[in-house]
């Protein structure tokens, strides 16, 4: 399966999960083993040299983790609040719809690690900003950013700093 065919799985539900926001859905795409085979080899080929993957909740995990077995190395899971039982770091940042704050778990980055940041959507940019902002706090370098698909009139590339950002879709 060619990666258009891969990413042309991905549906479009309107006004969801409020009137105006199109939702975009991978889970079509998740669904599909072949198709979800090369989402992940093309992003294990974009995130580079790393140790380490940092994956957004929710959709984020599910991409990190295949990523992070398929390269060999660790990933560290970025919560929403309240869920970690011993937050080293906590940001609050704005969404596409929204606000929300993300907590980094408590020594989950060494110091000088090499980390790559794996999320499904580049909306704003507010997310994968808080993650990156959280990462910078525990005095991991972000090395790059790499997501399935970017929104692009919301303008979230314009907030990601000089990390190299890799995007298997563009709409």
């Amino acid at each position: 399966m060619t990666l258009d065919e891969a990413l042309g799985l991905i549906a479009e539900l309107p006004d969801f999960p409020e009137p105006g926001v199109v939702f975009r859905d991978l889970t079509p795409l998740f669904g599909d083993p072949k198709a979800f085979a090369t989402v992940i080899d093309a992003l294990a080929e974009a995130v580079g040299d790393v140790e380490q993957l940092a994956a957004v909740e929710a959709r984020g995990f599910v991409l990190a983790a295949a990523v992070a077995y398929a390269k060999g190395v660790g990933v560290t899971l970025v919560r929403k609040a309240g869920k970690l039982p011993s937050v080293g770091g906590s940001v609050d940042y704005d969404l596409e719809y929204g606000t929300a704050t993300l907590e980094l778990p408590a020594d989950a980055i060494r110091p000088g690690a090499r980390v790559a940041v794996v999320d499904d959507i580049l909306a704003t940019g507010g997310t994968v900003a808080a993650t990156q902002s959280l990462l910078a706090e525990a005095g991991a370098e972000v090395r790059s950013v790499a997501v399935v698909l970017e929104l692009a009139a919301l303008g979230g590339r314009e907030r990601l700093g000089d990390a190299p950002l890799h995007v298997l879709k563009t709409v």
